[in-house]
């Protein structure tokens, strides 16, 4: 069962502009986005409008999540020495491909030689290190378990959506990819055809593999215990079934205690899926004799995390609790869907995440993938403000391309205009004369321009500009002034 044909990489995929434009031309996907993130909204809106407290949780869960941040060296130690004390093993990965060396090595140790499979549960953490490609490069086959991520995985395509990753397919694609996979000719196009075919295709699965890869949506470090909280039961099957389970979960995953659970899990369902609680939580401590699996590991992955934490301004997006809800609110996101982001992280969360974890080397389009409006901050359920970091990271990328570049240089100089009244009003005079070759004149008269060059281009190429007034506000009320009004 091979991976995605082309990865969701900032180091190779194309920026942001270059692949939205791409995606707005695609009127299927656009479809397919809007109408399930309107879905989504819409439940959510009502689950949330039930709670008369929900401003307060979420000011419980922004406190819970920064007092982590705060003393995350702390409580990662004491999650360590609980989960070895309940009989499972903790490993540290400083980046990504340690993480894929220590899991692969230790698949390895567990499947049978004559038959190296896994089942995985939804994650994104090994999706951001493209964990399945590794694996199958080990001669390791992979099985996805959830139904978006089965999807994905037989449709040979990418995630896009955190929560939802299939999101941008709709039921008539999926049944044609179900019925070239799974060799089903006569399969129906009922949600419940496609989810019998998904979970016979799943169940032979479930009973054969005995060895599991997690990821986890908290680690609780007063009980050593992992938490996953999922919609279809394919994460409990992977949790009880095989002999042996391999969790890996980035350093911010860790809550303090096991009672700040009672926060979370009324914040994450309502905001991810609109629902009042999962179906399904799960929470796994070490191992027991007779009951689940008989080995437990734990890989505790970095990968950039450190150095977002010590950023101030910036590591409040590790509060984050991957629960959607600002994809679902962003209307950029909803143009485009999250392909065009270029990582397994899309919306406003990835235009923050993505190009931190990459150190600005890479992405460095995202945090201009937004228009600012704050609708992800107004959504988020733990109040990561958004908005404030799209800021913080566009003014590094600004200085991290140093003062020679177009931007910066554009900047400086509208800025020593508006600086002083005589050059602002000859910039205008200019501006006049510079523009009259490019005006075209409409059938009542009002003058447009639709074409403007270099860097001013990307206004024009999706809207109009109104050419500039023959008279200004200042030059009528001066004149309006010396003629005694």
């Amino acid at each position: 069962m091979s991976s995605f044909n082309i990865l969701l990489d900032p180091k190779t995929s194309p920026t942001f502009p270059i692949a939205a434009r791409a995606a707005l031309g695609d009127t299927q996907l656009r479809k397919n986005v809007r109408h399930a993130t309107e879905v989504i909204q819409n439940k959510r809106a009502r689950v949330v409008g039930e709670m008369p407290d929900w401003q307060q949780l979420r000011e419980t869960g922004k406190q819970i999540r920064q007092h982590t941040m705060a003393h995350l060296d702390f409580y990662l130690e004491e999650f360590e020495r609980n989960c070895t004390r309940a009989g499972g093993k903790v490993h540290w990965a400083r980046d990504g491909e340690e993480a894929k060396r220590i899991a692969t090595q230790l698949v390895k140790e567990h499947v049978s030689p004559d038959s190296p499979e896994v089942i995985k549960i939804k994650s994104m953490t090994t999706e951001e290190i493209h964990l399945n490609l590794a694996l199958e490069a080990a001669g390791i086959r992979v099985y996805e378990t959830d139904l978006a991520e089965l999807i994905i995985q037989l449709g040979h395509d990418q995630p896009s959506h955190i929560v939802v990753p299939a999101l941008h397919k709709n039921r008539q694609q999926i049944r044609e990819i179900f019925q070239r996979e799974m060799n089903l000719p006569a399969l129906g196009e009922k949600p419940q055809d496609l989810a019998d075919a998904a979970r016979r295709f799943l169940r032979e699965k479930f009973l054969r593999v005995d060895t599991a890869v997690s990821g986890a949506n908290f680690l609780i470090a007063e009980t050593g215990s992992v938490t996953i909280v999922e919609s279809e039961g394919n994460g409990r099957m992977c949790l009880t079934l095989p002999d042996t389970l391999i969790t890996i979960a980035g350093i911010d995953k860790v809550l303090p205690r096991f009672v700040d659970l009672e926060v979370m899990l009324q914040l994450l369902p309502r905001s991810a899926t609109g629902e009042r609680m999962n179906p399904y939580n799960s929470i796994w401590t070490g191992v027991r004799p007779g009951d689940g699996p008989r080995n437990f590991h734990v890989i505790l992955m970095d990968n950039a995390r450190t150095e977002v934490l010590a950023d101030a301004e910036g590591r409040q997006t590790l509060n984050c609790i991957r629960c959607g809800a600002c994809q679902n609110a962003c209307p950029v996101y909803r143009q485009t869907g999250g392909h065009a982001y270029g990582s397994v992280y899309a919306g406003p969360i990835g235009a923050i995440l993505t190009p931190q974890l990459q150190q600005l080397h890479h992405a460095q389009t995202l945090p201009y993938a937004s228009s600012l409006c704050g609708a992800c901050y107004e959504v988020c359920p733990v109040k990561i403000n958004i908005p404030e970091v799209l800021i913080h990271l566009r003014n590094k990328v600004v200085k991290q391309k140093g003062p020679l570049n177009p931007e910066a240089i554009a900047m400086k100089t509208m800025g020593a205009i508006f600086r002083s009244e005589r050059r602002f009003r000859a910039a205008q005079r200019l501006g006049r004369i510079a523009e009259t070759p490019l005006v075209r004149k409409d059938g009542s008269g009002e003058g447009w321009i639709g074409w403007l060059p270099g860097l001013l281009g990307g206004w024009t190429q999706v809207r109009d500009l109104r050419e500039m007034p023959k008279e200004t506000f200042r030059d009528w009320w001066e004149k309006r002034s010396s003629h005694g009004r």
